[in-house]
């Protein structure tokens, strides 16, 4: 090979206190790019060209072990000409004077490169006539998880071995700076990754997400949430199941001062009293017979956040004591210990009881009452606010259509449907009727035959049958009833209000349904199945 390229550069050292010097020289170079270290590649490059300029050690390597692969592969390399892409050079465990200093995790120093046979010389960097020192790079455990290489700018003279020691200095501090830098870039990573989650999260429960439906009831909650989210206050949210508690208190919290802390929810209904207590206050190790560890419980996993109660009217008289106390010291001791833990937590609850009732019949304790009802927030049923259904189903069927990958429609026709329908189960079921008749729909249009009501739960007022939807849906005003007949008279049933329609217009349907909003179709249906007596005029 012609050497003649690869001739020394640098000036020949002819005394110890010049070796010592250059190493101090290095040693300071080192510390500044240290203290400045923010990224692995570039921290690295740093390192070798201190090295190379400072110390006389030219063409520094370092090399990763790829355990997965079992490989020793090219990580950083020291040239003057730093536009070339990096080689794509690697051995294997044992191979060459590199892979051997891996295995052996020892130091290897050679006088003169051309008289190892060993060496491989792939990177065809290093003058074969001057040394050469590889030196292993070390995790905490003393193992070799690399290797650093470089070759001394002058000819072996008595000063190697200080050469190596040297190199095995700057292979720790390399080393140390490359885990400190991984879990820096871990630490940013992950606080990436979880700003994007907190952004994804306060998206998705954002009061512009949240805001579907302009009933005057809704309208009213929405308010209410908007002006509580920003206090600490305690908040009870009152509803029937499926009516959207647990995204009321999803939104309270995600839009308060505590949304970067825990949101934690729990439902008392779903766990006995012995272990309601553990689960809330935690435990210490021994306290009962599977306690084999200590354990946080919710409250101290919520600190400093919030925590949500979902059916908190389905506790216990006994554990409403314990938590009552909880609620007014913020105290609490964990089953089987004596300490007395602070927590700082905001508290939503949420029941489908009537806690008020619950309160006179006794099973529910007055002070525990009135702590948690300091703002109560009471979400209306579906069947009390019909006319959000479009905009509801229009949102919840757009969710639909993006975790089936298709775009999905409502007739007409089976909007009218699911408005003559009294929801019993609330918005929940008519998220699952959605889902149901999206998958038993073919194509991208969902008619009234993929809808499936039980009949049982038919509405008998007019406003939740189709007439509405079709009121709704169609701009056409309808002529205003007489003072003398009352249509939207509560007291009045469906058949009732029926009735006086056909009185007014002299039992001509057609008329009847124009001032109900119906169809003469519908109303025929509806004088057929309520069996009414038309009286000919």
């Amino acid at each position: 090979m012609n050497t003649s390229r690869f001739a020394s550069k640098g000036t020949v050292v002819h005394s110890h206190s010049e070796i010592t010097e250059r190493h101090y020289r290095c040693l300071c170079s080192l510390a500044g790019i240290l203290s400045k270290a923010r990224h692995i590649e570039e921290t690295i490059n740093g390192i070798l060209s201190t090295m190379h300029n400072d110390a006389g050690l030219q063409y520094g390597v370092v090399n990763f072990y790829d355990p997965e692969n079992s490989l020793l592969q090219v990580g950083a390399i020291y040239r003057t000409n730093t536009n070339g892409k990096l080689p794509s050079v690697c051995y294997k465990p044992g191979e060459g004077i590199v892979g051997r200093i891996l295995q052996l995790n020892q130091s290897i120093v050679l006088g003169r490169i051309s008289s190892e046979p060993r060496f491989l010389d792939r990177l065809e960097v290093y003058d074969l006539d001057l040394p050469f020192i590889g030196v292993p790079i070390r995790d905490p455990e003393g193992n070799a998880i690399g290797v650093l290489a470089a070759q001394p700018d002058v000819p072996a003279d008595e000063y190697l071995p200080e050469r190596a020691e040297f190199m095995k200095a700057v292979a720790d501090i390399l080393s140390q700076t490359m885990r400190l830098i991984v879990n820096v870039e871990e630490g940013n990573s992950i606080a990436r990754e979880r700003d994007e989650l907190r952004r994804e999260v306060r998206g998705k429960y954002g009061f512009d997400n949240m805001v579907v439906g302009h009933s005057e009831g809704m309208r009213q909650v929405f308010d209410q949430v908007r002006r509580v989210a920003k206090w600490d206050s305690t908040v009870l949210v009152l509803g029937e199941s499926g009516t959207g508690k647990e995204l009321i208190a999803n939104a309270i919290h995600y839009n308060s001062p505590r949304a970067h802390q825990s949101f934690v929810c729990l439902n008392c209904a779903s766990l006995p009293e012995n272990l309601l207590e553990s689960e809330l206050f935690g435990h210490e190790k021994g306290a009962f017979t599977n306690a084999v560890k200590q354990r946080k419980g919710r409250f101290e996993q919520a600190n400093g956040g919030t925590l949500f109660l979902d059916e908190i009217g389905e506790i216990s008289p006994l554990f409403q004591a314990k938590l009552l106390r909880v609620l007014q010291e913020g105290e609490l001791e964990r089953v089987g210990g004596s300490q007395t833990i602070k927590v700082d937590v905001r508290i939503v609850a949420a029941t489908n009881r009537n806690l008020a009732d619950e309160v006179e019949k006794g099973k529910f304790r007055e002070d525990l009452y009135y702590r948690l009802n300091v703002m109560a927030i009471r979400l209306p049923p579906l069947r009390e606010r019909l006319v959000d259904v479009p905009e509801l189903s229009s949102f919840l069927l757009s969710n639909i259509a993006k975790s089936q990958g298709r775009d999905l429609r409502l007739t007409d026709n089976a909007l009218r449907m699911l408005m003559g329908h009294d929801w019993p189960g609330n918005v929940r079921e008519l998220e699952n009727c959605l889902e149901r008749a999206a998958v038993m729909t073919e194509g991208n249009v969902i008619d009234t035959d993929a809808i499936a009501l039980p009949v049982s739960h038919r509405s008998n007022n007019p406003l939740a049958s189709p007439a509405a939807a079709a009121s709704t849906m169609s701009s056409s005003s309808v002529a205003p009833a007489p003072q003398s007949i009352d249509l939207n008279n509560p007291d009045m049933d469906e058949r009732e209000r029926l009735i006086a329609a056909l009185e007014q217009t002299g039992w001509v349907q057609a008329k009847a349904a124009r001032l109900l909003g119906m169809t003469p179709r519908q109303i025929a249906y509806r004088i057929q199945t309520m069996k009414i007596n038309v009286r000919k005029l």
